[in-house]
């Protein structure tokens, strides 16, 4: 796999809604690797599509329980509520509290087109829920409450 290079904020591109994947090909796998490489190399949870200039609904995600590949994601459901500082791969030496569900279930496909239910709590559904509002277009620094320089 490969190593992409992620765009950072100001790029036209972090502000467009990406696209359904209807193709899962090997042109897909290899996006879905070159994403989880890129994110790993990178020390982030998550990585979008769009955060490597393609606009196609695909995320890859790891908390630390190993990796989630999620293609054509949608929230189907959410609860409760969690504040905490947020950062982005895309959006260099910023961080801001930003507001979440504590739960989220999420219906997607894998990188095969099979359709997938996952659930995330707490640190999780923070990340689905970032990860996700990549897709829509939408950067955390939207979101944010009060923020903080450096870290």
């Amino acid at each position: 796999m490969a190593i992409r290079n992620v765009l950072k904020m100001g790029d036209p591109i972090l502000n467009k809604k990406s696209k359904q994947v209807v193709d899962f090909n090997d042109r897909l796998h290899t996006l879905l690797g070159d994403m989880a490489d890129t994110m790993y190399k990178e020390d982030g949870v998550g990585l979008a599509a769009p955060q490597v200039g393609v606009l196609r609904r695909a995320v890859v995600v790891d908390v630390g329980e190993g990796l989630i590949e999620l293609v054509n994601p949608v929230i189907v459901e959410s609860s409760g509520q969690q504040t905490d500082l947020e950062g982005c791969l895309s959006v260099v030496d910023y961080v801001g509290e930003v507001t979440r569900p504590n739960y989220v279930r999420i219906k997607a496909q894998d990188r095969y087109g099979k359709e997938i239910e996952l659930e995330g709590h707490g640190f999780l559904a923070r990340a689905f829920c970032h990860e996700l509002d990549h897709l829509e277009g939408i950067l955390f620094v939207e979101k944010v409450e009060e923020t903080e320089k450096g870290e």
